[in-house]
């Protein structure tokens, strides 16, 4: 009996045998069903078994990173890989700072600039970018006080397409930290305005003194500004007034932004997670370099304004009994000025400014005792002085 042809193949048949052809063509078909079929089945498992893995049972699991899921094991099974590499990026950092001696701003008045808008309730950044920056503006401030000890920080936010001032300029880093502590009276709500809180920072600052810098920081997380007027005219006063502005952008980067920072001198950087978010914040907190006037390109250090420093005197209760300048009354305990002889009470939360215009004067507990206040006498310009910025 000549083969038979099946679907362009020759299949060679017995005339004895008793297997029937449509048989033997059902078996593989059937197999090979039966294969697509647990195929499938696997396929859907292995999908179930995936999407079972990424979902979270609960909403506070979102609050929780996977800190270990960083660390990467080498072939060995060891961690030595990604501490050195841990190792060679502060060694990297290391020798990106400058070498030589650069000279900082002692007295700083800083202006934080909180992006309050609607943008800043998207959740990219765990919990929120807006509780994630009221975290970290904390532990900012309390870093910042710790290596400022004469310096400020006033807070402006930014909702609604104005600029809305939160806390006056203080050197008091618990009134700061009070001012940024209510969540509900910083909710975000509609657009940003850079120019309408710009100009804000920028009045507040006008009145300080030569010897001391004047910075504005931005943590901005939108990507629109509503600005009423042109912003590059805020820009140029800015730099007129010797004002440097750092962002640090949380959504991408923007060229006003960017423009902001080269023009003024300060820094920029775009967040990529919250671990980026802390660092770009926290370089920060040193006081910048200051610039010498006229441009000097090759780097040489001006002298510097010469600036007399005092530290009250205490007074013990067996002191003689005198008149009380913030309250007009006779007191024999309190604080004695090294140079006006002034006595002041002990209940003072901060000294009166011998300075016009700069109260560069806190206490560092707050309430209690102003003991150890240093207080700020006088400025004396010497021939030949640089410029601070």
């Amino acid at each position: 009996m000549p083969p038979r042809r099946d679907n362009g193949k020759f299949i060679a048949v017995d005339s004895d045998s008793d297997i029937s052809i449509d048989d033997d063509g059902d078996i593989p078909k059937n197999n090979k069903g039966k294969g697509k079929a647990s195929g499938a089945a696997r396929k859907r498992d292995a999908k179930g078994k995936g999407k079972a893995k990424d979902t979270q049972a609960y909403t506070w699991e979102a609050s929780y990173t996977r800190s270990w899921e960083t660390v990467q094991e080498d072939e060995a099974g060891s961690l030595q890989s990604s501490v050195d590499d841990w190792m060679a990026r502060g060694r990297r950092r290391r020798l990106l700072a400058p070498a030589t001696a650069i000279r900082r701003t002692i007295i700083r008045h800083l202006i934080l600039l909180l992006d309050l808008s609607a943008a800043m309730m998207d959740r990219d950044m765990r919990p929120t970018r807006f509780d994630l920056m009221l975290q970290y503006t904390r532990e900012f401030v309390a870093e910042w006080f710790d290596q400022n000890p004469l310096g400020q920080i006033g807070v402006v936010g930014m909702r609604a397409g104005i600029g809305e001032r939160i806390g006056e300029m203080s050197g008091n880093p618990q009134e700061v930290l009070k001012h940024i502590a209510d969540r509900h009276k910083l909710e975000p709500t509609g657009e940003p305005s850079l120019q309408n809180s710009i100009e804000m920072a920028r009045s507040s600052m006008s009145h300080l003194p030569t010897h001391s810098s004047r910075e504005i920081i931005i943590l901005f997380g939108s990507l629109t500004t509503c600005d009423p007027g042109n912003i590059h005219d805020t820009l140029d006063a800015c730099v007129k007034a010797k004002i440097r502005i750092s962002v640090v952008a949380l959504a991408a980067e923007m060229k006003i932004c960017r423009s902001l920072c080269e023009k003024t001198g300060g820094q920029f950087g775009v967040a990529l997670n919250e671990g980026h978010f802390h660092d770009l914040l926290f370089e920060l907190v040193p006081p910048p370099a200051q610039q010498a006037r006229g441009g000097n390109a090759r780097g040489v250090n001006a002298s510097a304004d010469l600036m007399l420093m005092g530290f009250p005197t205490r007074l013990p209760d067996t002191a003689p009994p005198g008149l009380c300048v913030c309250h007009s009354e006779i007191k024999s305990e309190g604080f004695l000025c090294p140079r006006c002889l002034a006595k002041l009470a002990p209940s003072r939360a901060e000294l009166p400014p011998f300075v016009p215009g700069s109260d560069t004067r806190r206490r560092p507990g707050g309430a209690g005792s102003a003991e150890d206040v240093p207080c700020v006498l006088e400025a004396l310009p010497v021939a030949g002085a640089g410029a601070h910025e």
